[in-house]
């Protein structure tokens, strides 16, 4: 990952009575997600990164731009083109909604070049009809999408979102994700996304940090840590992988499309989307049973060939096996959760040529799961 297209960051240090020894390396493009329970130091690194705490032993640089460097170089919070949107709106409540918006907008300074325009994110964000409105009279998913809004006029090089959504109810939650979902695929604008709730990653985050008690335990591509049996996320009871694919085509009798991922085509509900479309796929490890030999016909929808590429034991007598999908296992990488006997039976190997039987698949955005 070369220095000008990369979010490096290191902080060292204690702060109060936490001690921090965090580092990574992220693309400077995309999402990516600092994910790790309550009290790991998730938001203490956001911080750092914007400046609103210091590391006397610390580095921070995007795409190229030093920000800090130890106690040699240490831009302000006010210097650092950045947009931050805390875990509550924080609006003007004596301003309207508009103005608000307008509060985000650089002063004293020429235009950029590629600036994200008023009309631009008031589409983006759906605010066309809440103006005039007063931030008393918004829902709290409103509130949060004014606040989304007016971090991006201030046309920052990267957002900082921590916990965004955590303040929101789940009905407030469905109706902000898609879009952050949009602002994801719609500018090329770099992100990291604090959260402790691992569907806000799966819908959103291209790259992921993992965090515990102040330490950074992995980073890389969401995919490669999901199926990776070393970490915890692939060991835990409602392990998920997440894979991008693109929908070849829409049958409107079943209301089923097919959509490609690395080695293989997944039939998922349609009721959305369309051809061409990239759309994210989750699929459950405990909602992928295996065969050696190719299934009968079955309620199934979903069968493909795979091979085993790693088998990983757990406490409790079931093992997590990962599948690379395609008959090469060259493909994209899923799990499945089984249990010691059903390995044994099946004589499980790495390298075994197998048949991935998966129950259910969703997309991303909020569409249910298709089913046997």
């Amino acid at each position: 990952m070369s220095e000008g297209g990369a979010i490096r960051a290191r902080f060292k240090g204690t702060i109060g009575a936490f001690a921090l020894d965090a580092a990574f390396a992220a693309p400077a493009r995309g999402v990516t997600a600092l994910f790790g329970p309550s009290g790991c130091g998730k938001t203490t690194v956001l911080r750092c990164i914007a400046g609103l705490q210091c590391c006397r032993d610390g580095y921070c640089a995007v795409d190229g731009d030093v920000w800090q460097d130890g106690e040699a170089k240490f831009l302000p919070t006010h210097a650092r083109p950045l947009g931050y949107v805390f875990q509550d709106a924080r609006l003007f409540a004596h301003l309207s909604v508009r103005r608000n918006l307008a509060f985000g907008a650089p002063r004293g300074r020429g235009a950029k070049e590629n600036a994200v325009a008023f009309d631009e994110v008031v589409e983006l964000f759906g605010l066309a009809a809440l103006l005039d409105r007063s931030p008393r009279h918004l829902s709290g998913g409103e509130r949060q999408r004014v606040a989304l809004g007016r971090a991006l006029l201030s046309q920052p090089e990267l957002m900082l979102m921590d916990e965004p959504l955590s303040a929101l109810d789940d009905a407030a939650k469905a109706e902000i994700l898609p879009f952050l979902e949009r602002l994801r695929d719609r500018l090329s604008l770099p992100s990291i996304y604090v959260t402790h709730d691992m569907r806000e990653v799966e819908r959103l985050a291209d790259h992921l940090v993992l965090m515990q008690a102040g330490r950074v335990i992995a980073a890389g591509p969401l995919a490669e840590l999901q199926s990776d049996p070393t970490l915890p996320l692939a060991r835990s009871p409602d392990a998920a992988v997440s894979l991008d694919g693109t929908i070849e085509s829409v049958d409107p009798v079943d209301g089923l499309a097919r959509v490609a991922a690395r080695g293989g085509v997944f039939l998922v509900p349609a009721r959305t989307g369309a051809v061409g479309e990239r759309r994210r796929l989750r699929i459950v490890a405990g909602d992928v049973s295996l065969a050696c030999a190719p299934p009968g016909l079955s309620s199934i929808l979903n069968i493909l060939p795979a091979r085993v590429l790693s088998l990983r034991p757990l406490a409790d007598r079931e093992t997590v096996v990962v599948l690379g999908l395609g008959a090469d296992g060259a493909g994209d990488r899923i799990l499945s959760r089984v249990t010691r006997r059903s390995c044994e039976r099946l004589g499980l190997r790495a390298g075994a040529a197998v048949y991935a039987q998966i129950k259910s698949v969703a997309l991303s955005r909020g569409d249910e799961a298709v089913s046997e």
